[in-house]
């Protein structure tokens, strides 16, 4: 019992007492005067098919949380470090790859080259770490270069970096994916044939990681990241003693160091250019800090900032490292169906191939790609959210579900990055070349946005902020140049989806514009005391038990009240006139002729006809069009129902002073 009086019988005989219990005391509680606050079971399921479906949900979810358990699932540095960095950290494992794939072109000399192409990348690594730190302390609430452009050079630049970043992150998932799926491939050669279902499972079982919020994701993927840390860096201290201390060597190696001198003339400007562009992708994720610097916990912004810092260090170190391993082990791409990955090779070089450690390095990093993902699941829905409150795109991506996390852009992301990795059967190098362009457009726009910011705002130590952001701005201008030119075509793809993304957001955004106009009311006005007439006008299929419902109701909203029974057969509807005027004495009912046998029409043009029959001089009638609805216990009964009145209710709806009211029955009323 929810409310209401209940007789208790005491310990004496005769002894009985009543308790009396607060209607709301179960389901709400007093927060103010005339203010309620739900409480978790007024959100309970009561029908048998939502109990089953929210445990069930509960079971793979967990259970609700409520807005204020939001603190608690805020991320602490170590957790984030994690969460946001897992894509930076994890672009090690392709990035010196790539670097290789495209040196290779210049002959065994040019690899040597690899180094320092590394060595620039790291430069320009510094660079945005330093701009996207300085991000978080002046844009505290979150968004990343989105705020920044926003704040600094207005809407149309602001959405031209969004969709940049988007694309950015949906790339993240499905490279990060197909990578880690390389590398279980690398080690099991058996599965290269699987490796697109392995793909889309593997972004399954993030998506339902994520959907469980925060704090569940980071106990989850918190331990992976660690083990690759810990495996990656030990391997190259241990590959560094062997060359430096021990003075070994790979295959190529001696022609490495005797032609590195006069290799520079060997190899192009343009291929050094090209792989840089190629290691470029290393940096994609060093941007998710930014945007989610609210899911940090408190101070912020400060927590952000260090964690930038901690993430740019180790992306440094073991980048420059495995290429340092790479080129003096003279470890080169295989091209081929069942390949070893260069940091497989590395780590069988190193730890031996078939050996323990090797085996759990190779698992170790195929779990870090496949988390990597998990950067994007958590910048990606909020950069959504933070567009959704600004109207630019669909404002259920700002809802937050049971578990506080943004579920419509964690399906959404999930949904296109599966879809990627299904199109380009699960192969990195094939989705390359789309990486890294938006980002490094997105770079440029921010620390572009970040030097206005300093002119304006002038804090400080403005001047030398100013200088940073100048010289990162010009190094991704210059690189996102250079990256677009070297994966053209490819890379094409990119730039002409921006304006299609950018496109579509101004398009929602002046849907919703013309929408708020439509309905805005000034702020001096105040609602009349009721002056129209009202009439009631409810399609019958008959006498029966909803019929009766909605007539009773109907009549609590005007004394016009009439019923309408559009029939193809003429002796039914007298028949049916007889038995009403016996059984609905003062309800009026109007019998409409349907030779078509349409249902919906005949009733529209009877309400025009209405409308047509009032007098000029006064203002027009609101009709309210009452339908009795029979809901179907079970969802196959409603295979026996042809649902006229959802017809009626699609049909009507926005109809000029017209007012639909849905009046459902439901057995055992």
């Amino acid at each position: 019992m929810i409310g209401g009086r209940r007789p208790l019988q005491g310990r004496k005989p005769g002894d009985r007492r009543v308790r009396v219990e607060r209607p709301h005391s179960a389901l709400f509680r007093w927060t103010g005067p005339g203010q309620l606050t739900a409480k978790e079971a007024a959100s309970v399921p009561t029908t048998p098919r939502g109990k089953l479906y929210a445990r069930l949900k509960a079971m793979l979810l967990g259970r609700p949380l409520a807005s204020e358990e939001e603190i608690g699932e805020r991320l602490s540095k170590k957790k984030a470090l994690a969460i946001f960095s897992s894509d930076a950290i994890s672009s090690s494992a392709y990035a010196t790859e790539e670097i290789l794939r495209v040196l290779i072109l210049g002959g065994i000399a040019a690899l040597a080259w690899g180094l320092w192409v590394s060595v620039a990348i790291a430069v320009l690594l510094i660079a945005v770490a330093i701009s996207y730190r300085q991000i978080c302390l002046a844009y505290p609430t979150g968004g990343g270069s989105y705020s920044v452009s926003k704040r600094n050079f207005g809407r149309r630049m602001s959405l031209i970096a969004a969709s940049a970043l988007m694309i950015d992150y949906v790339m993240t998932v499905a490279v990060s994916t197909a990578s880690s799926i390389e590398q279980v491939t690398s080690a099991v050669p058996a599965l290269t044939d699987w490796r697109v279902l392995l793909g889309v499972l593997a972004i399954t079982l993030i998506t339902i990681g994520n959907l469980r919020g925060l704090r569940e994701a980071g106990n989850l993927f918190a331990i992976p990241t660690y083990l690759f840390l810990v495996s990656a860096l030990l391997m190259i201290a241990i590959g560094t003693i062997r060359i430096v201390i021990f003075g070994e060597h790979g295959q190529y190696a001696a022609e490495f160091q005797n032609e590195v001198g006069s290799s520079f003339q060997a190899v192009s400007l343009i291929l050094l250019l090209r792989a840089f562009a190629a290691g470029a992708v290393a940096l994609t994720g060093t941007e998710a800090i930014a945007t989610g610097v609210p899911a940090f916990e408190p101070p912020e912004a400060r927590n952000a900032a260090t964690t930038l810092a901690i993430m740019a260090a180790l992306l440094g170190v073991l980048f420059i490292g495995l290429t340092f391993l790479a080129v003096n082990f003279g470890i080169t791409h295989i091209d081929d169906p069942v390949k070893q990955t260069v940091i497989s090779q590395i780590a069988g070089t190193v730890y031996g191939f078939g050996s323990i450690p090797f085996f759990l390095f190779q698992g170790f990093t195929a779990l870090l790609l496949v988390l990597a993902a998990n950067t994007s699941f958590n910048a990606f829905p909020r950069l959504l959210a933070i567009l959704a409150a600004d109207g630019f795109i669909p404002r259920q991506f700002a809802f937050r579900g049971d578990r506080l996390a943004f579920s419509y852009g964690i399906v959404v992301l999930a949904t296109v990055a599966a879809a990627l990795i299904v199109l380009f059967q699960g192969e990195t190098h094939l989705l390359i070349p789309l990486y890294a362009v938006g980002v490094f457009i997105d770079f440029t726009i921010s620390q572009a946005g970040m030097i206005r910011h300093w002119r304006r705002e002038r804090p400080p130590g403005w001047r030398r902020r100013l200088a940073i952001n100048a010289f990162g701005c010009s190094l991704t201008a210059v690189v996102a140049v250079v990256v677009t030119v070297a994966k053209a075509p490819q890379s094409l793809i990119v730039l002409a989806l921006i304006p299609v993304l950018v496109a579509t957001m101004m398009f929602i955004s002046r849907q919703y514009a013309g929408q708020e106009a439509e309905l805005a009311i000034r702020d001096d006005f105040v609602v009349p005391s009721p002056h129209r007439e009202q009439r009631v006008v409810i399609p019958v299929n008959g006498i029966n038990r909803a019929v009766v419902q909605a007539i009773v109701f109907g009549r609590t909203l005007a004394t016009d009240v009439r019923a309408v029974f559009i029939t193809e057969d003429s002796e039914l509807g007298d028949a049916l006139r007889l038995k009403w005027e016996r059984q609905v004495p003062g309800v009026p009912l109007v019998i409409v002729e349907s030779p078509y046998r349409a249902l919906v029409g005949p009733l529209t043009a009877y309400l025009d006809v209405l409308d047509l029959a009032w007098p000029p001089d006064k203002d027009d009638p609101i009709t309210i069009v009452v339908l009795p609805e029979f809901v179907a216990r079970h969802w196959w009964d409603r295979l026996l129902y042809n649902q006229s009145a959802k017809r009626l209710k699609s049909a009507l709806v926005g109809r000029e002073h017209t007012v639909i009211a849905d009046v459902p029955y439901r057995r055992g009323h």
